[in-house]
């Protein structure tokens, strides 16, 4: 849903992106630095340990949107200097994948959540990745499919932690809200690749009717 926005966020980073190009920042490199700084955040949410440490909240929050920030400033490093490669966005979609895992786990070792909800939040934000990547490899695009993209998942999170620095709980409850709508995404893809696989075997159908009829 947020990817929509993505023209004006490459807007508003370009200075940021000539920034890090003039330094000899590649994108693939900060893809990396961005994977490092979610892996932080994620041992800064295995040490919260309930809400004693609650200042370790803030801290996991500031890193994940870092992290998030990277996760932005490279696509737009390779698109804007022509250093896409496809190794890039294999590389990107692979971390992407392992920082989901580390943060949930954090956040499920840290007991922020209940075991289900955090596998529900896991199992359910993979299948989101999972079904954009198998579509995509039917020819099928799916981005902005969806209402509980990565973008949506991380503002949710963050919002939830900021609150859970005061009442706890709402960490669980922000895990419980990213199961529920990224189902409800994948779902929405499922149908989106549905309507669109039909709609591309239609034309087909027509062209080589087309073609039976002109000879």
């Amino acid at each position: 849903m947020l990817t929509k926005l993505k023209e004006k966020v490459q807007q508003l980073l370009a200075s940021e992106a000539r920034v890090a190009h003039s330094i000899g920042l590649t994108p693939n490199v900060v893809t990396v630095f961005g994977f490092v700084l979610s892996f932080f955040a994620a041992l800064a949410y295995a040490l919260v340990m309930a809400p004693s440490k609650p200042y370790l909240l803030l801290v996991a929050v500031v890193l994940l949107m870092a992290s998030g920030f990277c996760d932005t400033l490279d696509g737009i490093l390779a698109r804007t200097y022509q250093q896409a490669t496809v190794f890039g966005g294999f590389l990107d979609s692979l971390l992407d994948r392992y920082a989901d895992v580390f943060m949930f786990a954090g956040i499920i070792i840290s007991g922020a959540c209940n075991l289900l909800a955090g596998l529900a939040a896991l199992a359910s934000s993979l299948m989101v990745s999972y079904s954009r990547a198998r579509a995509e490899a039917a020819g099928i695009k799916m981005e902005s499919i969806g209402i509980a993209e990565r973008p949506e998942r991380i503002i949710i999170l963050a919002a939830s932690s900021l609150v859970a620095i005061i009442w706890f709980p709402a960490l669980n409850i922000g895990v419980i809200i990213i199961a529920l709508l990224a189902t409800v995404t994948v779902l929405q893809r499922g149908l989106h690749f549905y309507k669109s696989n039909q709609s591309r075997s239609r034309e087909q159908k027509e062209d080589v009717t087309e073609i039976k009829i002109a000879t």
